[in-house]
């Protein structure tokens, strides 16, 4: 087993396995679902392993060549790991809430993230202290909301290659988005998601912190090494 693979005895000890209660239950994630426990839908951990390698591999060689991956979550249990495992590895991210636009309308997104990347220069180069305290202010506000919302876009020049969400429903803007445009979606997504909107989806327990951190560090491995295999290139 490579690293960053999870095996079932992993997968089952993070708590991967546990759905929501049955009575929300997505239709379409009927085939990943092995039994129901205490009317909770429990997840066929051996579907949810097989999953997890093919959206790896996806990752993988997005990657290796060359194509940006952008990384999704914006619920409580997953804004700290996104945010911390797209840093490690150089990945844009969005960990607050999703800007309706962000790739169908990424044009005037990407002139938002300029202002935010002319600013910020301005401000470490020193211009900005030929303008009073009080325009100084405004500006250092400025940059603070861009920062908020665009933050972790700066390294995203064009429209991602694909996308990695945690809980499809919750970021379904960012869905049905990608799926407008023809991205390809990873997700790890629970019972209560619309599998058929996703292209690589990982049926999984995406509100435990520990199922969570699992996949996302899995996936963001990956991704580091496919990048690593353009770098011996």
């Amino acid at each position: 087993m490579t690293a960053g693979t999870s095996d079932i005895q992993t997968l089952f000890e993070a708590g991967t396995h546990f759905g929501y209660s049955r009575a929300r239950r997505h239709p379409t994630a009927a085939p990943y679902i092995f039994g129901t426990k205490d009317r909770s839908d429990i997840f066929d951990l051996e579907e949810t392993q097989k999953r997890l390698d093919a959206a790896r591999a996806f990752a993988g060689s997005l990657a290796a060549s060359g194509k940006q991956l952008l990384f999704v979550g914006g619920k409580n249990e997953a804004m700290s790991i996104v945010k911390d495992a797209a840093l490690r590895i150089g990945a844009p991210y969005v960990t607050g809430r999703w800007i309706g636009g962000t790739l169908t309308n990424f044009k005037n997104i990407r002139k938002r993230i300029d202002r935010l990347e002319k600013l910020m220069s301005e401000r470490d180069e020193g211009i900005l202290e030929k303008y009073t305290k009080k325009e100084r202010l405004l500006i250092d506000r400025e940059i603070e909301e861009l920062l908020a919302r665009f933050g972790g876009l700066v390294k995203m020049a064009e429209v991602p290659a694909a996308l990695f969400i945690v809980d499809t429903r919750r970021e379904d803007t960012a869905v049905q988005e990608a799926n407008q445009l023809g991205i390809p979606v990873i997700g790890l997504a629970s019972s209560d998601c619309d599998f058929s909107l996703v292209q690589y989806p990982i049926p999984g327990n995406d509100t435990s912190v520990r199922s969570i951190r699992l996949v996302v560090d899995s996936i963001a491995l990956a991704y580091a090494e496919g990048k690593r295999v353009v770098e011996k290139k």
